[in-house]
């Protein structure tokens, strides 16, 4: 391949104009110097294919500082290949975080539209009340933290005092009464009803903000009480004690 315009070195490596630009004031290509007949610049097939290595790592989620680095140990003699691999594992696993961290603001989001009445005032709307910085959904998706599995044994048992679990008559349910701090509004309790609903053997949930409590009805044999317990602190709200 011979050398090329900007223009098309930007197509052959599958790039805008602007991209391979901005490449060079971020030091990651050398600009081609300018012929002294004031014609255009050439880019090389080696710079082409450099272009194209720096995109390529961006597909994968590499930092243009990360990948300046790359490029760097390409031209290091005492570089070896675990050097990339080092690399390589540590974006696998900040990869990994970023998908659990959007796997919890799909939930929350989920949540939050399952709730919304979709008509009325502004002020009815749990979509904006939940957007309010001292919601306790909010400030949990500040914390990278997965949606929870179930909490402990020895956790649980230090809960058994604050909450309420009786066998219900029919069927082998249970029902559950936890007493809930941090809900402000209805929106809060709205919440915690749709991210509880949503678990697989939850028959029917109850919250009331006014009394500070949430009710459910669920089978043992399909969801654990750590569970739902985690379920309802996960937005950031804690249980605190029993209700009769």
């Amino acid at each position: 391949m011979k050398d090329l315009t900007i223009a098309k070195a930007a197509h052959e490596a599958g790039v805008g104009v602007e991209t391979i630009r901005f490449y060079e004031r971020r030091g990651l290509i050398e600009q081609p110097r300018k012929p002294r007949d004031s014609g255009f610049r050439l880019y090389s097939p080696a710079l082409v294919k450099r272009i194209k290595f720096i995109r390529q790592a961006q597909q994968i989620g590499f930092s243009l500082h990360e990948i300046q680095e790359l490029l760097l140990l390409r031209t290091d003699p005492a570089a070896d290949c675990s050097t990339v691999r080092r690399q390589a594992v540590a974006k696998l696993e900040e990869v990994r975080l970023k998908i659990h961290q959007l796997r919890r603001i799909g939930t929350a989001l989920e949540a939050l539209i399952a709730v919304c009445p979709g008509r009325g005032g502004l002020q009815a709307c749990t979509i904006l009340d939940a957007l309010e910085p001292d919601h306790g959904l909010v400030r949990q998706l500040d914390v990278e933290r997965p949606l929870p599995a179930a909490q402990p044994k020895r956790r649980a048992r230090n809960r058994k005092r604050d909450i309420t679990n009786h066998q219900h008559e029919e069927g082998g349910m249970k029902s559950l009464t936890l007493k809930v701090r941090g809900m402000h509004c209805d929106g809060c309790a709205n919440t915690i009803k749709a991210l509880v609903e949503r678990e697989p053997g939850v028959k029917t949930v109850s919250v009331s903000f006014v009394d500070g409590e949430a009710r459910m009805l669920y089978d043992p044999a399909t969801v654990s009480e750590d569970k739902l317990v985690a379920l309802v602190e996960w937005p950031g709200y804690r249980v605190t004690g029993h209700s009769s």
